[in-house]
């Protein structure tokens, strides 16, 4: 079992900022693909971000240019980096891992995180 613990969530304005971190165990963070996902009321899961053991990254189209997925092998964290936020990025937002990046392409990671809720006002 992977533990995964999510924080930095909170409520911002239009255009406003947020840096989500989850916190893994070593070995997730350097071998496994991780990336983040958000669900909002009333609608499916959908991936935000994905990070590559090989260090490739995918986005959403919705997101791109406006957030960044990385990790630091120093503290075993995940970050995104949330920039230009918008009213329809309000969601909660879930850590995921899996050693398959293509389950977790397909929004079926093996390991979830307990969420972190991002309020976007406008």
């Amino acid at each position: 079992q992977v533990q995964l613990v999510e924080s930095g969530g909170g409520s911002v304005q239009t255009g406003g900022s947020l840096r989500l971190s989850c916190a893994a165990p070593g070995d997730t963070i350097r071998l496994y693909t991780m990336g983040w996902f958000r669900q909002a009321p009333g609608k499916e899961r959908e991936g935000v971000a994905t990070l590559g053991a090989n260090s490739r990254t995918n986005y959403a189209d919705s997101v791109k240019g406006r957030f960044t997925i990385w990790r630091d092998f120093a503290t075993n964290t995940l970050y995104l980096q949330m920039s230009s936020l918008k009213p329809e990025d309000t969601a909660m937002y879930y850590c995921a891992a899996d050693t398959s990046a293509e389950r977790l392409s397909m929004n079926r990671p093996a390991f979830w995180g307990q969420g972190t809720q991002v309020t976007v006002s406008s």
